[in-house]
């Protein structure tokens, strides 16, 4: 949805997360966010009563959903859906950014935990709840694909985590290296889990294989 289509709250919303993305939350005020809505600045507190901290988790809240949704996206820009290829879809999306408009933003729930893990419990919760929220349909993603479900979310963490961290690498070195190389080296890792199950732990086993 383009933003003069959404109204003044989901503007907000939107706004916060992208200037959290390229600022962080302490340099992220409220006014700053109506301005870049272009939204009534008295709206603050009849959208958000609870004021910066529900602005922010609301912010957080959609960039969980605005990534989980572009998952069904990257899936379909593939001819043939592959782990390896999901996740190089889910790094050209920065590595695009990242040529085009240069390395100001990074992940606005990543930025959200540096500022305020420690300090407020409900964005610290709020963060975790967004990655939790893309970390489902990658899961997903990679357990229709083949990948036993005992291991498709601990792959899907790795891919998210992994991502993060180059990002953050990126933006540091004003360069998409790390990027292209987090491609490269964990793409094979991530195709050689499609069709294979993970081994119970001895104590699980049958009786009559143990010993």
């Amino acid at each position: 949805m383009a933003m003069r289509e959404r109204g003044p709250r989901e503007r907000m919303i939107y706004s916060a997360a992208q200037l959290i993305r390229r600022q962080g939350v302490a340099a992220t005020g409220m006014r700053e966010v109506a301005a870049h809505a272009g939204a009534p600045r008295g709206s603050l507190q009849h959208y958000f009563p609870r004021g910066k901290e529900q602005l922010v988790n609301e912010a957080l809240d959609w960039a969980g959903r605005f990534a989980a949704g572009r998952v069904a996206r990257f899936l379909a820009a593939l001819p043939e859906p592959t782990p390896s290829g999901l996740f190089a879809e889910m790094v050209r999306q920065w590595t695009d950014e990242y040529r085009e408009h240069g390395f100001a933003a990074g992940c606005p729930v990543a930025a959200a935990t540096v500022d305020c893990a420690e300090s407020v419990e409900s964005t610290q919760q709020a963060a975790a709840a967004a990655f939790a929220t893309w970390t489902g349909p990658v899961a997903q993603a990679l357990a229709d694909m083949g990948v036993a479900p005992d291991r498709s979310y601990t792959l899907a963490t790795l891919m998210i985590s992994t991502l993060e961290g180059a990002i953050l690498i990126a933006c540091a070195e004003r360069s998409v290296r790390a990027l292209t190389t987090v491609v490269d080296e964990l793409g094979p890792l991530l195709d050689a889990a499609v069709g294979r199950t993970v081994d119970p732990a001895p104590d699980t086993l049958p009786a009559t294989r143990k010993g």
